[in-house]
């Protein structure tokens, strides 16, 4: 298992940060190899990514979601990785994105890919795509404040 975990300083309230990320069928916008993400429900998600020169598809759960403060997941198919993504407010203005990521390379390519830190600065790269999409917009695509744990919203 291969970790990684980055972070990046946006300029948008913590909301417009947390806002933005809620917002999964966006991230083929900032995200390299990022196809499709569609949400079949609160707390369910297909993913298409090209990974390692092919098209993978697999489905993954968040397993907890509060808002302003985090969304973790798990692949409960496909591709195996897990993660979160937390947000901390760094003033008023000012937002601290850290996305933590497990993820299970297969196959040659991707093996070496992650030897090489390939997957890191694929995320590091994400990271500054999500900071320019969301400062650039200064608002989100859409929200989604409901919260989530164990998979099962609690409070919508």
């Amino acid at each position: 298992m291969s970790r990684i975990e980055k972070s990046i300083e946006v300029n948008v309230p913590i909301g417009t940060a947390y806002n933005q990320w809620t917002q999964f069928e966006s991230f083929p916008q900032f995200m390299e190899g990022v196809k499709s993400v569609t949400q079949t429900d609160d707390s369910h998600l297909t993913w298409k990514a090209e990974l390692g020169g092919e098209i993978k598809e697999w489905h993954a759960e968040i397993i907890e979601q509060t808002p302003d403060k985090v969304v973790a997941w798990k692949s409960i198919d496909g591709a195996t990785n897990a993660g979160f993504v937390r947000f901390e407010s760094m003033g008023p203005d000012r937002t601290l994105v850290t996305l933590m990521m497990d993820y299970e390379p297969e196959g040659f390519r991707e093996k070496v890919g992650a030897a090489l830190g390939f997957v890191g600065n694929r995320v590091e790269g994400d990271l500054e795509r999500f900071k320019e999409f969301i400062e650039r917009r200064g608002a989100p695509t859409g929200a989604y404040r409901g919260e989530i744990e164990g998979g099962r919203e609690v409070r919508p």
